[in-house]
């Protein structure tokens, strides 16, 4: 059982986080904050690690699956144009390996977490769950899609985002989803409501302005 008080320390983090983010990028900081966007990524991976019930081996198996299938997929994205059409990253997101940030496969093991938990808490049916599960990550993006090159994130090539890519983003999200449920990891059901709406809430926010 995961004490009371560090689920609530966590879940005031992810917003004081997303709220400084919010209000950093919208002022004349933009750029230094934009710079430790990677930073805010790994906060939600420890944060989640962090509320983790009999924290095991298999955790570390589970999340290899959205991680290694991110960056499989994210190398052979930017390097031949496969998958989600043609695009290259940007200085944001850190350290990159192939030209993937080594962050965005982290991403990819974080979006599967919470969207797995909320899938699982509206159905318990696997390929259900993975079909509700894929459709949340590919939701989210969508959003993300629109402020990426804003925030020299990724861009596609001409500044136009092929349908394909949203495609590509349900058809391996729903795989990494049904293998991922297999492992029986106890993650916080809360944390990951939070994590998601804030993620939501930020994108939301510079969609509007």
């Amino acid at each position: 059982m995961i004490p009371k008080f560090n689920l609530y320390i966590s879940i005031f983090t992810i917003w004081l986080f997303n709220i400084s983010g919010i209000i950093g990028i919208s002022s004349s900081y933009k750029d230094w904050f934009l710079q430790l966007t990677y930073l805010n990524l790994l906060l939600y991976f420890l944060l989640i690690l962090l509320n983790t019930r009999k924290l095991s081996y298999t955790f570390p198996l589970a999340f290899s699956i959205p991680f290694f299938f991110g960056f499989i997929t994210e190398f052979l994205g930017t390097n031949y144009g496969w998958f989600f059409g043609e695009y290259t990253y940007g200085e944001n997101l850190g350290i990159k390996i192939g030209g993937v940030p080594f962050m965005i496969c982290v991403n990819w093991g974080v979006l599967t977490i919470i969207t797995s938990d909320i899938a699982k808490l509206l159905h318990k049916n696997k390929i259900v769950r993975s079909f509700i599960g894929a459709s949340l990550m590919t939701t989210l993006d969508v959003m993300i899609e629109v402020s990426a090159p804003r925030f020299d994130f990724w861009e596609f090539k001409n500044g136009i985002v092929p349908l394909k890519n949203y495609i590509a983003w349900f058809v391996i999200s729903f795989a990494i989803h049904w293998l991922y449920n297999q492992f029986q990891i106890k993650t916080s059901l809360k944390m990951s409501i939070h994590i998601f709406i804030a993620v939501v809430v930020f994108f939301t926010f510079f969609l509007l302005i």
